[in-house]
């Protein structure tokens, strides 16, 4: 009797706190409209309220994660081309830089580029109304996207070129984005798959090169390269793990709170192959749907893991409807992979005092076992079975990306060059490395020079430890004009990494996807490293099956 008395008075506290959080929901409402109200009636200047009352919305969204996010009518087709991997445009993403929306990339066979837009043109005005006071690329992409089968008129101005005013007609299509843009295998028997997303065609194109690669006898292993994948649907990466995995293997479950939103997600079709050795490339940018595609492979012992550690999302998305056919995507649920662990590397619900999201401290994640009883942690991402991440960047190889120094060099190279040789035979010499050296304009380039920063330092130091003797002061003065910095000496000694990134800008100009991507792996030193994995039976049986 005593226990049921409680348990009611437990349900009758439960139901107050609801109402009680109800009743307060309702008054902040009821301010918030009031506030709008005023601020319309009252203002001195005239209110955007509709622009008002989003920024609010957005601001209060951005307190919860990044990922929980409203879409109003005019912008929906952004949530639902994501999922589906398609949307009615020209095919070409934008960028605001300088001032000016440019055409950052084109993407190749689509309307844009089939009618003779380039990287880096200038969007000047879309069917004649002038854009170039637009500051959101949003605004800009919305008048370039439309029904297919309308046409857009385009006027850009085009860099490096003397007759720079162009205007284009483009006809609309239905834009898919291709999310495999290179399959293949190489001269050791090593299957190759670059996939970018996680959409409804991801899976299906996945498996019928993987079929394709498995009529060739010489194949010996694949690598699974998601590097740079965001993520997407998480139904299509359960899809790609059950063509390696058992039918009717546990790939993930979702939980939300309180056990809201549970569900277990299990491979539903016969599997492709369950012994070819296979290897998972991860990096800081593989998210979502992409850590569970590696994840549930690692603890499940079907593949290793190869590249750096991934993004740690852990969060599940799905669009939930709105009034006025607005949409909201919203986080309902963590995932969880088959060893039982929460990937999540950032906790939303805890933040720092600058109230930035605090990240969790490897200290506190906790070890789980994968199905061969190896050691896996969670939180932090997917931490690979075997590191390798690209070495080649430094503060000068940043700046000349982040200034757009070689994509700003391609689009003139690709002004002054209408052809080059195809895909199979072109190579970055020693004459465009000097080409692109002089372009380069020593006044404009700005990087921070270690060496330098390092002697300022040691003067400092010096100064503040009482070192400060004549000669100190020679030795210090002396050891500066030896590390003083050249900036043709620091381009020669970044050669190789100058000469990679140049190679895919100019690439990306001329070639299509898939090729560009086939000249890429000819750099890529983390892809030797997996590709060492696979031809090293033992080594690979090893990571997966470690001695007791």
């Amino acid at each position: 009797m005593i226990v049921a008395l409680g348990l009611l008075a437990g349900i009758a506290v439960e139901a107050q706190s609801s109402r009680s959080d109800k009743t307060r929901v309702a008054r902040d409402l009821a301010i918030f409209n009031a506030v709008v109200k005023e601020l319309q009636m009252n203002y001195v200047d005239t209110i955007d309220s509709e622009k008002l009352v989003k920024t609010a919305i957005d601001a209060m969204l951005r307190e919860i994660d990044p990922y929980t996010e409203y879409y109003p009518l005019e912008n929906r087709e952004e949530l639902t081309s994501i999922s589906s991997g398609q949307y009615g445009g020209i095919g070409a993403y934008i960028q605001h830089r300088n001032g000016r929306t440019i055409i950052s990339e084109p993407v190749y066979g689509a309307p844009a580029a089939t009618a003779g837009v380039r990287y880096g043109d200038v969007i000047l005005e879309i069917d004649g109304e002038d854009v170039t006071g637009i500051t959101e690329t949003d605004q800009v992409s919305r008048k370039l996207r439309g029904q297919p089968g309308t046409s857009v008129r385009v006027k850009v101005q085009r860099p490096y070129v003397q007759d720079s005013i162009l205007e284009f007609d483009i006809m609309r299509k239905q834009i898919s984005m291709n999310p495999m843009p290179y399959s293949g295998i190489d001269s050791t028997g090593i299957g190759y798959i670059r996939l970018t997303t996680f959409n409804e065609q991801s899976a299906n194109l996945v498996k019928d090169a993987f079929l394709d690669m498995k009529k060739n006898p010489a194949l010996r292993g694949l690598i699974l390269d998601l590097r740079g994948n965001g993520g997407g649907l998480l139904e299509s990466a359960v899809q790609i793990v059950g063509l390696f995995v058992p039918k009717g293997t546990e790939v993930v479950r979702t939980r939300g709170f309180g056990d809201k939103h549970l569900k277990i997600y299990k491979t539903t079709r016969q599997p492709v192959d369950l012994k070819l050795p296979l290897v998972v490339m991860t990096d800081g940018n593989t998210a979502s749907s992409s850590e569970i595609t590696a994840g549930a492979l690692q603890d499940l012992d079907r593949a290793v893991v190869v590249g750096d550690r991934s993004y740690g999302k852990g969060l599940v998305q799905v669009p939930r409807p709105l009034p006025y056919d607005g949409l909201m995507k919203v986080t309902v649920a963590r995932y969880y992979i088959p060893s039982g662990r929460l990937i999540q590397a950032i906790d939303y619900s805890h933040r720092n005092p600058d109230g930035s999201p605090a990240r969790i401290p490897d200290s506190l994640t906790r070890v789980w076992k994968t199905a061969n009883g190896r050691e896996v942690r969670d939180g932090g991402g997917i931490t690979p079975d075997v590191a390798a991440t690209d070495s080649s960047m430094n503060r000068l190889i940043y700046n000349v990306l982040a200034d757009q120094w070689a994509f700003d060099f391609a689009n003139r190279y690709r002004a002054r060059h209408d052809r080059i040789a195809d895909a199979d035979t072109w190579q970055p010499d020693d004459s465009l490395f000097n080409e692109f050296k002089a372009f380069i304009d020593p006044a404009r380039f700005k990087y921070d020079r270690m060496c330098e920063s390092g002697i300022d330092f040691l003067r400092q130091a010096a100064r503040t430890e009482g070192y400060q003797s004549d000669s100190v002061t020679v030795l210090i003065d002396s050891l500066a004009s030896m590390l003083k910095h050249d900036l043709n000496h620091d381009l020669d000694f970044n050669r190789p990494a100058l000469i990679e990134i140049l190679d895919s800008e100019i690439s990306q100009r001329y070639y299509d996807d898939g090729d560009v991507v086939k000249r890429s792996l000819k750099y890529d030193l983390e892809v030797d490293t997996a590709r060492a994995v696979l031809l090293d039976k033992e080594r690979y049986n090893k990571i997966l099956r470690p001695a007791k």
